[in-house]
């Protein structure tokens, strides 16, 4: 399992945080790292986008970005809009299997939820995850409507005969409340997966040193260790 793919359950829920998270506890693990963001909307060219934020947040400088549109839209909608070619699945699964034979893990970070279009002939992340044979983490909300949202994610990666390697909690607040509380429990009740992490609220604005010694703590302990063992 040297690919993961790395999902959401909707946009806003911590996919690039998650993404430094899983890089930074798989370098302090002594593994070499790469991360590929297919493609990136709603910033301009130029501008540090969420592989900035990787690399400024994990230390993992072998990121790949292969499409950059500048309106906050899915990419395919934003590619149209743009005049821009739209991205083909066929060169992010060259480049994802590039880096693969480079790297001892390749983080491959979607865009929005699991279904979102990313390029030409309204492709998604299903199709990416497929075609690289990859499991896929999932990235969920803590609060009220993740249930929801996590399930109707889960089985669409299940109906597409992909694996879930776990979910995760983008954004565990200080203060729990008792929906973010009961959904540690009900989640996995309703999903069949396992919660295998939460990343602390706020994590994202820790700097690079402080955020790669606590990175590992975050993701349970024998899941973390087994993933990593498995590359």
């Amino acid at each position: 399992m040297s690919i993961l793919v790395v999902t959401g359950t909707s946009t806003d829920v911590g996919k690039t945080v998650v993404t430094a998270a899983l890089a930074a506890a798989a370098r302090e693990a002594g593994l070499s790292v790469a991360v590929c963001k297919p493609a990136q909307t709603g910033v301009a060219p130029g501008e540090p986008g969420d592989l900035a934020e990787v690399t400024r947040l994990s230390g993992v400088t072998a990121v790949v970005e292969l499409a950059r549109y500048p309106e906050p839209l899915a990419p395919d909608t934003a590619a149209r809009r743009s005049g821009q070619p739209m991205l083909r699945c066929a060169d992010v699964v060259e480049t994802v299997r590039a880096l693969d034979d480079r790297h001892d893990l390749v983080l491959v970070e979607g865009a929005g939820g699991l279904l979102v279009r990313l390029g030409a002939e309204g492709f998604t992340l299903v199709d990416l995850a497929r075609a690289l044979d990859a499991p896929a983490v999932v990235v969920a909300a803590a609060g009220l409507g993740t249930l929801n949202h996590t399930e109707l994610t889960i089985r669409a990666l299940s109906s597409a005969g992909l694996a879930c390697a776990g979910t995760v909690i983008g954004s565990w607040p200080d203060e729990p409340g008792l929906a973010e509380r009961c959904n540690l429990d009900d989640l996995p009740a309703v999903t069949g997966v396992d919660v295998v992490g939460s990343v602390p609220a706020g994590s994202g604005r820790l700097g690079s040193a402080s955020f790669g010694a606590a990175a590992s703590t975050w993701f349970d302990g024998t899941w973390l260790k087994a993933t990593l063992a498995g590359l």
